[in-house]
């Protein structure tokens, strides 16, 4: 990995890293689903998190973000939909620019987002949860309702119940059904599986398989970096706010320099399948 200031020679880059420079990100990204390009963003003036990252996603795919604390994995998604500001570069929906364009749009386009906690409204029951997921549809609630719990049968069996009353994992899953209310084609998930326990861990990454199955692409932050590796088709490795690897999820997983940097013994688990 470069840290920008001594540039490696190109013959000394693994695939990976010449994949994350932007010239070979500009002729991947053509005619991507959702590029960013060049993106600056931050949350306070004159800081800036996101310092030139690159990211593309092709129809069909799941993409997994991957990186130390700290690297701007959530900022990145933030800047995506629209909650943060980007301070230079652009950001593409289906070759429109949507930079900086407001949630409440980017849904109507076609993009859900799915944030790592307040997540759920706890005083609402999942039926009333999944309700304000659909509220610019709301005459086809009944007909989403009935598809969204096909993916999640959960939701259909406890729908009265209040999510506040929920464990971690039901939770996630009312915030996952609640942002396919709206049939997006791209799904932003922060974190999905974060605090919970090893069997609902799994259970999310089978459902966003699942999710990807019925034609949406996903976008995911993960810390859990072998898991979600295992089920992406490319992941992203980002540091100090740009990208510093990019190629397959299975690739990753046997690449020198991300095992030994961001990997660890991780990397070399053969244990677990792709759902």
């Amino acid at each position: 990995m470069s840290d920008g200031t001594s540039p490696q020679p190109r013959d000394a880059l693994t695939r990976a890293e010449r994949a994350a420079m932007p010239e070979e990100h500009a002729r991947l990204a053509t005619g991507a689903l959702l590029r960013a390009d060049d993106v600056v963003a931050g949350y306070l003036p004159g800081v800036d998190i996101l310092k030139g990252c690159n990211f593309f996603l092709d129809d069909g795919e799941i993409v997994g973000i991957i990186g130390p604390n700290g690297a701007g994995k959530s900022t990145l998604l933030k800047a995506l939909f629209g909650l943060i500001p980007v301070r230079h570069g652009n950001i593409t929906l289906r070759g429109e620019s949507i930079t900086s364009a407001p949630a409440h749009v980017l849904v109507r386009k076609g993009v859900g987002y799915v944030p790592q906690t307040q997540n759920v409204f706890p005083s609402l029951t999942i039926e009333e949860n999944l309700e304000m997921g659909s509220y610019l549809r709301p005459k086809k609630f009944a007909e989403q309702f009935d598809r969204v719990s096909g993916l999640f049968p959960l939701l259909a069996e406890r729908r009265r119940v209040k999510a506040g009353a929920l464990s971690g994992g039901e939770r996630q899953m009312v915030a996952m059904g609640r942002a396919l209310m709206m049939e997006p084609s791209v799904l932003l998930l922060d974190e999905p599986s974060a605090g919970l326990s090893p069997m609902f861990q799994d259970e999310v990454f089978i459902r966003c398989k699942r999710i990807n199955a019925a034609g949406v692409s996903i976008i995911m932050v993960e810390q859990n970096a072998r898991r979600c590796l295992q089920i992406c088709d490319r992941g992203y490795v980002l540091d100090q706010g740009r990208n510093a690897y990019t190629d397959t999820g299975a690739r990753l997983m046997k690449d020198p320099k991300v095992v030994e940097l961001y990997l660890g013994t991780l990397a070399g688990s053969q244990e677990g399948k792709r759902p």
